[in-house]
């Protein structure tokens, strides 16, 4: 294995982890609590049946499948992921405090979802005797072991880092079933996507707004996300059941709900950070689902109705019983946290029922970034 300085250089995902600025980290006991944390709204660490994984036949998708896997192996943002000429000195100790722990909030929070994937990924890869199979996960975790550790250098420049290697060990892992990694982890990488390229976008438009250099990134970082998405959207397509059958179609919509309403969630837990981009959260929502839902159809056959007046209603809703539910634990009152759990329930079930949007499906799921 070569001796790298720098993860953004590595080829594979063990070069990656094992270069410097993933090692030899002051840990920063509040950054690591926090990417600790498992809640409704926080990153989680996955696994799964991996001989369930290993028996998949991309036969039927060979063609679209190796296109994919040679523009992966082609790694056009090897050496990307890390400072350069273009990484901007930023005050730390002057930067409003709201602002900067909503910023370390979000950092900490992406970082952890970068490595829980990187996690998953690099354990298929180790598990796996299915060539197809082992290389995909092996690129889509050397990717992702080169995003964390990039934050994790943003991050030290403010004095924090979290300790990724305590984290594998320690955190809480969620089992999952294959097909619901695939909708969970597509719907991820592709939301993802859909929103850095809605950040970047709106920098380039107003770059005075820019206030930290690591969304010069965003372009080549979500082109990543795109490509993992793709991958996804492939390894669904290699069995019709997955999308086509009566009791996946309510699972792609319960998935579908839950990622956009934790993604609105989470975001409106940020108004400092939205501020600062200059940024409306409910417009970047907005944006970030119609997105998203155009993207999903290469692959789903309905969409969310994010249009209907019920969906925006229902958002607001849930995202004020989970500022309730955070005050009441925050006061030890148990009432009002019982009534703010069913509330947001409640809402849930009001998102979900909404009637969706059906569509037919393309032969070819293959699609390229265009945002």
């Amino acid at each position: 294995m070569k001796d790298l300085t720098h993860s953004a250089d590595a080829t594979t995902v063990e070069e990656a982890l094992a270069a410097s600025n993933h090692q030899g980290i002051v840990d920063s006991e509040g950054a690591t609590a926090l990417a600790m944390q498992n809640t409704l709204l926080t990153p989680r660490f996955y696994t799964t049946d991996f001989d369930e994984l290993d028996a998949i036949d991309v036969s039927s998708v060979r063609q679209d499948w190796d296109v994919l896997i040679a523009q992966m192996k082609a790694d056009p943002n090897k050496g990307h992921f890390k400072k350069n000429e273009d990484w901007d000195h930023i005050d730390w100790e002057n930067m409003e405090p709201k602002l900067k722990a909503e910023f370390i909030d979000f950092l900490v929070s992406s970082c952890t979802a970068e490595f829980s994937g990187c996690v998953l990924y690099k354990e298929m890869k180790r598990r796996g005797n299915n060539e197809d199979i082992v290389t995909l996960f092996q690129l889509m975790a050397r990717d992702e072991a080169r995003h964390a550790g990039f934050i994790n250098d943003a991050l030290r420049e403010a004095g924090i880092a979290v300790n990724l290697g305590f984290l594998t060990q320690k955190k809480k892992y969620t089992y999952f079933r294959p097909k619901f990694i695939y909708y969970a982890t597509y719907l991820s990488e592709k939301i993802g996507y859909a929103r850095y390229i809605t950040i970047y976008r709106h920098l380039e438009k107003n770059p005075e707004l820019r206030f930290h250099p690591i969304f010069k990134w965003f372009k080549e970082w979500c082109n990543d996300e795109f490509s993992h998405g793709e991958a996804f959207a492939l390894l669904m397509k290699t069995d019709p059941k997955l999308t086509q059958s009566f009791a996946n179609k309510l699972w792609i919509k319960f998935f579908l709900t839950a990622v956009y309403s934790t993604m609105y969630v989470r975001d409106h837990q940020r108004p400092a950070f939205h501020a600062a981009l200059g940024v409306d959260p409910d417009w970047y929502a907005h944006e970030v689902f119609t997105k998203t839902s155009e993207i999903s159809k290469q692959v789903f056959p309905l969409t969310l109705d994010i249009d209907n007046p019920r969906w925006e209603r229902g958002l607001k809703k849930l995202q004020k019983a989970n500022a309730d539910l955070a005050e009441a634990k925050k006061t030890g009152n148990l009432f009002k946290r019982v009534g703010a759990m069913a509330r947001a329930a409640t809402a849930f079930v009001g998102l979900y029922t909404i009637p969706a949007v059906k569509h037919d499906v393309p032969a070819s799921t293959r699609l390229e970034p265009a945002y």
